[in-house]
């Protein structure tokens, strides 16, 4: 059974702007839509994820998913909810950009299917590029009128007296930019319908103007936007004390992704689960509806963590992920801590007490009370250190230690760390240098 797209997006909260005629548009034939990009980092971050949903679910609908990577906008700057303008981009590190953002987004939309509605990556600078200043005016800035494009909400904002920053003539054209690629996009690429986040609503638009005074009357586009997610205390979504919580590994590590969906709000793991997972309706309230019952136990955030982890990351990534969330609660072996790696170590422990200790120290064997005082000063005295041991209180890399070992290389976590544990939860990171 062909799912109805409109539908599927409204119970999941995922709608908050929709064009005149776009249910009928989707049910009637198979359509081309896309969503725009910002290229200026080397990865998606989840602030991107509801975007990148939406051009999943459409894919599932049987519909033409194109994803639109900003090269051109993004070296001018788009003013839609921002106060100032961004930092400009060179081609070259676009283009990386470009190829990092397609692999990430391999994994939700498919684009080595055989079938006609296959997911296209383009790029707007590539037809932008040859693009002169007076064409431009001459073929597209003539069509709109700077009245129009002074009554969006994106552009008002930024020229209030409130702002205190203006915007350059840069910026004042980015709609127009934009409108250009919707215009482009539905010439060569049938491409009838624009989605995006609800502060695009008025860039979406103006592209929706252009192609009708531009092609005429006849031309129909579309246009959906979707809410900007909040947090139900009022924070922003998908930042931390860290900053973004990315979707490539290396900048954030898949156990600190798994905590942050771990973490959320009862109130917002209800509202999380609709929209970035793919869990059927049935199956979603089922599941809030046990949660209710027990919210002790956090099983909403923990199908959540886990869904949404092994479509970003992998089946792997989640368990080390559980593996690793399972430490801090004295559940986690010997074992599991030397299954992982480095990076997913350390950001179980940040914030712990740190201590530095030669590696020499180490590479010819130290007597463990001497470690704990003399070389890393965890213990004040030996007494104290030995006191602790004989009450069994003591932990090296999550087993129990005792009077006497002698702490050498073998002991060693990712050939750099030991992890010493004094009670329940006093932890704190030796690492060798």
């Amino acid at each position: 059974m062909k799912v109805n797209f409109i539908e599927e997006l409204r119970w999941r909260g995922m709608i908050h702007d929709v064009s005149p005629g776009t249910e009928e548009q989707l049910n009637k034939e198979m359509t081309s839509a896309y969503v725009g990009i910002d290229p200026t980092a080397d990865s998606l971050h989840i602030g991107h994820l509801v975007s990148i949903m939406m051009l999943k679910h459409f894919q599932l609908a049987g519909h033409k998913p194109i994803a639109l990577v900003g090269g051109a906008t993004g070296m001018i700057g788009d003013p839609s909810g921002k106060s100032q303008e961004r930092n400009l981009l060179d081609e070259q590190t676009l283009r990386h950009n470009q190829d990092c953002l397609r692999n990430q987004l391999a994994k939700f939309l498919d684009f080595e299917t055989n079938n006609a509605n296959k997911a296209e990556l383009v790029n707007n600078y590539d037809w932008m590029k040859e693009v002169t200043f007076l064409s431009f005016i001459r073929d597209i800035g003539k069509h709109i009128t700077v009245n129009y494009m002074m009554s969006k909400d994106s552009v008002k904002k930024r020229l209030s007296p409130e702002s205190g920053s203006g915007m350059s003539f840069t910026e004042f054209t980015y709609q127009l930019v934009q409108g250009y690629d919707f215009l482009y996009l539905y010439q060569n690429r049938n491409c009838k319908l624009q989605m995006g986040g609800s502060d695009q609503w008025g860039n979406i638009t103006t592209g929706t103007e252009l192609i009708r005074r531009k092609v005429g009357p006849e031309a129909e586009t579309f246009a959906i936007t979707c809410p900007l997610i909040t947090k139900a205390d009022g924070g922003k979504f998908g930042k931390t004390e860290t900053g973004n919580v990315w979707l490539d590994p290396e900048k954030t590590s898949p156990y600190a992704f798994y905590q942050f969906w771990l973490n959320c709000s009862d109130a917002d793991a209800e509202k999380y689960i609709r929209i970035f997972t793919l869990l059927s309706r049935e199956a979603i309230e089922k599941l809030i509806e046990k949660h209710r019952e027990a919210p002790h136990l956090r099983e909403l955030q923990r199908v959540l963590a886990s869904e949404v982890t092994i479509m970003v990351h992998s089946v792997d990534a989640l368990k080390m992920a559980e593996d690793a969330s399972q430490i801090l609660f004295g559940k986690a072996t010997n074992e599991t801590l030397h299954r992982l790696d480095e990076k997913t170590l350390l950001a179980i422990f940040d914030g712990v007490p740190q201590v530095q200790l030669d590696r020499k120290v180490i590479d010819e064997g130290v007597d463990l009370t001497e470690f704990l005082t003399t070389h890393t000063h965890i213990f004040a005295s030996k007494s104290e250190a030995r006191r602790t041991l004989n009450e069994n209180a003591l932990s090296m890399n999550k087993q129990k230690a005792v009077e006497g070992l002698v702490v050498g290389p073998a002991d060693l976590l990712n050939n750099r760390y030991i992890l010493i544990q004094k009670g329940k939860k006093n932890y704190f990171l030796v690492i060798i240098v």
